[in-house]
């Protein structure tokens, strides 16, 4: 009888999945579209607000804690409750701004104190050197703060970019988001079987490919984050085997007043085995330990609510 129960709930299951796909793509269009009509500020500080009071009932409430808690053994747990309280307050906002990355995105270089944008004198200096140089380069970024934000950067200020993203499951919503995303982050590449030959291609015609690179991806080469052994996506490193480019690293933070920061690392130096091949493990993982010491400074902006170790 069990087995037969078993199987009967998870046709069940198949069957209603795609209902319930649709029912969340037609909620995230509307949702889009809608908040495209209100003001920026005040719709980020609601989505804030509902995501601090939804999210600690969700159960990645519980995954962001156990996370933390193994990243951050030494912080009581008055502590790890504050990060995962700003965890939630980062996500309802970068939910709102994602309508309105056009308008959040108002860096004008001539005029910077007229901006919501603060960029240091050195991250100018990389942008532009990246800009003008004439090679392709590879940028990584993660989740933190408002991790869309670098793509409409690179877009407003002139940098050829290629960008990969991974599609959301309902067809709708990922319509709605490429609509959004292509009037203002360059060309994106959907991950999938053919990405890789896409992004290499991209870099052989002198384009900058630019990826988000700190989630756990099952098959990825073994690294170590927060002293934790994990897997992460080496497809950065093994581009860089098939075309040597400068690589880089760029993040957002977010600052009080709703302003923002961007930053751009010097160039990171890839890892050679003793032929001068390019060690994708060793690659991997530098990139891995620059962004550890990203979250360090800014753990409450990160998105510990991915099982991060497995």
């Amino acid at each position: 009888m069990a087995p037969v129960l078993a199987r009967s709930k998870a046709r069940i299951r198949a069957a209603t999945k795609p209902l319930g796909e649709a029912a969340v793509g037609a909620l995230t269009v509307g949702m889009l579209r809608t908040t495209r009509y209100f003001d920026p500020i005040k719709t980020a500080n609601l989505f804030s607000r509902v995501t601090r009071f939804i999210g600690p009932a969700l159960r990645e409430q519980r995954i962001g804690r156990a996370n933390l808690t193994a990243a951050f053994p030494e912080k009581s747990p008055e502590e790890i409750e504050a990060i995962l309280a700003g965890v939630w307050d980062n996500l309802g906002r970068v939910g709102a701004e994602f309508a309105h990355l056009d308008r959040v995105w108002d860096f004008d270089e001539a005029h910077p104190e007229a901006s919501r944008i603060e960029v240091s004198p050195r991250s100018l200096e990389l942008f532009h050197q990246l800009r003008l140089d004439g090679k392709p380069a590879l940028i990584f970024a993660s989740h933190l703060g408002n991790w869309e934000l670098p793509a409409v950067a690179a877009v407003a200020h002139g940098l050829d970019a290629a960008i990969l993203y991974r599609r959301p499951n309902s067809a709708s919503a990922d319509r709605i988001i490429q609509e959004m995303r292509a009037v203002k982050m360059g060309t994106l590449i959907p991950a999938g079987r053919d990405a890789p030959l896409r992004l290499a291609d991209a870099l052989q015609k002198g384009q900058h490919v630019a990826m988000l690179v700190d989630q756990y991806l099952t098959g990825g080469v073994e690294v170590t984050f927060f002293g934790r052994k994990t897997r992460a996506n080496p497809m950065l490193a093994r581009l860089l085997r098939q075309v040597e480019c400068p690589i880089h690293g760029v993040r957002i933070i977010r600052l009080p007043g709703h302003r923002f920061r961007i930053e751009v690392t010097e160039e990171v130096k890839p890892v050679r085995d003793a032929s001068g091949k390019i060690d994708v493990q060793g690659t991997t993982q530098t990139i891995t330990s620059v962004i550890e010491g990203w979250i360090r400074e800014y753990p409450e902006q990160w998105l510990w609510l991915h099982r991060r170790w497995r």
